[in-house]
C-alpha cells in the first residue's frame, strides 16, 4: 500500500497537535505542515502556502485542515485539485458556497465533528420524529479558546433536528468553560416527560482519528462534496 503524503493546515493548533500525535507511519507520511511553529516530524514546515513551490504542493496527497474560515479559503485557492479533509467551523454562508463550488473540482470532505459517536448520535435523533409535538433544545460546552459560539456541531444537530421534527428549533445554547473537549446535548420535553441525548468527547484524539480515517477514505475518490454520512454509509 502506498503511504499517503499529508499536508496539515493549522499544525500548531489544538487539533493540529492531536493529528500529529495520531499519525500512523504505516499509512501516512508527514509531508507539509503549515504552522507558526516548526514541526520536526514533517519534511517541510511553512508559515504560509503563498511562497511554496508548485512542485512541493503537488506532492501532497491529502490536506487536513483545522484552521480558520479565512485560511481554509486560502487553502482552496492555492492547492487546486488535491483532496481536502476539513473540520473548520464558523464559516459564513458565502464561504460555505465557495467550499461546495471547490468540491466540483476535487474530493472535499467536511464535517463539523469527526467523531463516530457524534455521527451515531445524529442517527439516534431520527427517533424524535415520533414526538414532533415536544419542545426541543440543543446545548453544547467547549473550552474557552473555541471562537465560534454556538459551534459547528451544535448547528449541525439543530439543522438535523429541524428536518426531523419539521419545525424551527431555537438557537443552540453554547457555554465556554475550562478545557472541555466537547459536550453536546439534545433535549426533548413535553408537559409530562423529558428525553436527553448526550455525547461527551473524552479527548481530542477521537476527532483526529476520524479525520485520518476520512483522509485514507477520500484519497482515491472522485471530485465531490463528502461528509460523515458518506464515510459511514459507503464503506
Amino acid at each position: 500500500m502506498k503511504k499517503i503524503k499529508i499536508g496539515l493546515f493549522g499544525a500548531s493548533g489544538k487539533m493540529g497537535l492531536s493529528i500529529r500525535k495520531s499519525l500512523n507511519s504505516k499509512f501516512f507520511i508527514p509531508f507539509l505542515a503549515v504552522s507558526s511553529k516548526n514541526c520536526d516530524e514533517f519534511a517541510f514546515t511553512v508559515t504560509s502556502l503563498k511562497n511554496v513551490e508548485e512542485e512541493i504542493l503537488e506532492q501532497v496527497d491529502v490536506w487536513l485542515d483545522f484552521s480558520s474560515p479565512e485560511q481554509l479559503q486560502e487553502l482552496l485557492q492555492l492547492t487546486k485539485k488535491t483532496p481536502i479533509v476539513t473540520g473548520t467551523t464558523g464559516c459564513t454562508e458565502s464561504q460555505i458556497k465557495k467550499i461546495k463550488v471547490a468540491a466540483k473540482k476535487r474530493p472535499l470532505f467536511w464535517a463539523s465533528n469527526m467523531s463516530i459517536g457524534v455521527w451515531a448520535l445524529r442517527q439516534a435523533l431520527k427517533s424524535l420524529g415520533l414526538v414532533k409535538d415536544f419542545d426541543f433544545m440543543v446545548e453544547e460546552i467547549h473550552h474557552t479558546e473555541k471562537k465560534d459560539n454556538p459551534g459547528g456541531t451544535a448547528k449541525t444537530l439543530r439543522s438535523d433536528l429541524e428536518k426531523i421534527v419539521n419545525k424551527k428549533v431555537t438557537l443552540p445554547l453554547g457555554k465556554r468553560v475550562g478545557n472541555v473537549f466537547g459536550i453536546h446535548k439534545v433535549t426533548a420535553t413535553s408537559k409530562s416527560e423529558t428525553m436527553t441525548f448526550e455525547h461527551t468527547a473524552l479527548n481530542r484524539e477521537v476527532f483526529a482519528e476520524g479525520a485520518l480515517k476520512a483522509a485514507r477514505w477520500i484519497v482515491n475518490k472522485k471530485h465531490g462534496y463528502y461528509s460523515m454520512d458518506s464515510l459511514q454509509e459507503k464503506k
